[in-house]
């Protein structure tokens, strides 16, 4: 298959109303959760219409401004709610979410995409399906509750390994464990209903995001980058990425199509070097938009192939105490700063994507930490 462009977000001929409010499938650790559906902004275009938090209304002028300066289309059609039956008031516009679970259900009415979103989100499923497929997936077992992981089990277990919750975000509910003691522990922290796998642990610290999109019943190759780790949790994405290994995940991609995925999905993939040569076992599927998806969209509205996003601390707590000055994205060179997730500037975080060579994106990312 070849790689085809995201029309949808690059001049799209339809209308698309945006609520990309993270409230009801997150974890409940994240600071700033209301926040997060200031990042869809600038996928949007000027015909389009976006749901924003109420909170984010003292940012808009200021990220606007932003905007406009680095030559970022964005609609100026905002609903200060965020309350998910806005999304079929009007049935000119089509509805994007950043992810379709049972809440969005009761707005946009969809049972084969539930369904598929419901069973791939599962890393259970995904581990089935994989081996289904054919798709290389690290040596895992799967277990329906934590009570079937038997005494036998965890004495032959190779270690270290991961305890993994199947249904997880944010890295909550990964434990790794060294040894036979640290896997009894681990055990306990889950109810004993609660289904999880037991996985071997990818000698990698090269982690790929493939993501992919369905347009018009298209199976899209979006972009393949680099994962950013912080243990378990996502930091950021790189770009170009250093391999990609589209054919392996392919057919997983396709069957999601032919069982009503729609939108934005992505596949989790680790980078093993081995002595028989490259291995890249899928790890999981994320059925909706994720980290990587924000700058992703907006690199290619602003056609920039070459980028990082990063999550940075900040001690402002409004953008227009940022100065960006001399460090602002330019659409005439191609590379500087753009502001990404600016919302959580409240929670004292903001989501840059930092555009340049390798080497430009060095001296602007430390730039960004002496100015924030």
């Amino acid at each position: 298959m070849s790689v085809a462009i995201d029309t949808n977000y690059l001049g799209h001929a339809n209308k698309y109303i945006f609520n990309h409010d993270i409230m009801n499938c997150t974890a409940d650790g994240v600071v700033g959760n209301q926040l997060y559906s200031g990042r869809a902004l600038g996928l949007t275009q000027s015909e389009d219409v976006i749901q924003l938090h109420p909170d984010l209304k003292p940012l808009l002028n200021d990220i606007k401004s932003h905007y406009q300066r680095i030559g970022l289309a964005h609609s100026n059609d905002i609903i200060w709610n965020i309350d998910l039956h806005q999304l079929s008031s009007d049935k000119t516009f089509i509805p994007s979410v950043f992810f379709y679970g049972p809440h969005e259900h009761q707005a946009i009415k969809d049972q084969k995409w539930l369904a598929v979103v419901d069973y791939i989100n599962s890393k259970n499923n995904f581990m089935a399906l994989a081996r289904e497929l054919k798709v290389p997936i690290p040596a895992t077992q799967c277990f329906n509750n934590v009570n079937e992981i038997k005494g036998e089990t965890i004495r032959f277990m190779h270690y270290p390994c991961y305890l993994k919750a199947a249904i997880s975000v944010s890295g909550v509910g990964i434990y790794r464990c060294t040894n036979e003691g640290e896997l009894i522990n681990a055990i306990t922290k889950f109810a004993p209903t609660v289904p999880v796998q037991i996985q071997e642990e990818v000698e990698s610290t090269n982690f790929l995001n493939l993501q992919y999109e369905i347009v018009d019943d298209e199976v899209i190759q979006l972009t393949a980058s680099e994962q950013i780790l912080q243990g378990f949790v996502h930091q950021g994405n790189r770009v170009p990425a250093s391999h990609e290994p589209w054919e392996l995940v392919d057919p997983m991609a396709y069957w999601l199509r032919d069982q009503g995925m729609k939108g934005i999905f992505a596949f989790d993939v680790a980078v093993v070097n081995t002595e028989h040569g490259m291995r890249f076992p899928a790890i999981e599927c994320n059925p909706r938009y994720n980290g990587a998806s924000y700058p992703t969209l907006i690199a290619k509205k602003l056609n920039i192939d070459s980028w990082i996003a990063l999550n940075f601390s900040t001690q402002h707590r409004s953008l227009a105490d940022i100065d960006l000055t001399g460090i602002e994205f330019n659409p005439t060179t191609g590379h500087g700063v753009v502001m990404v997730n600016w919302g959580t500037v409240l929670a004292g975080k903001i989501m840059f994507l930092v555009a340049g060579t390798d080497e430009q994106q060095t001296m602007y990312s430390q730039a960004l930490k002496t100015r924030l």
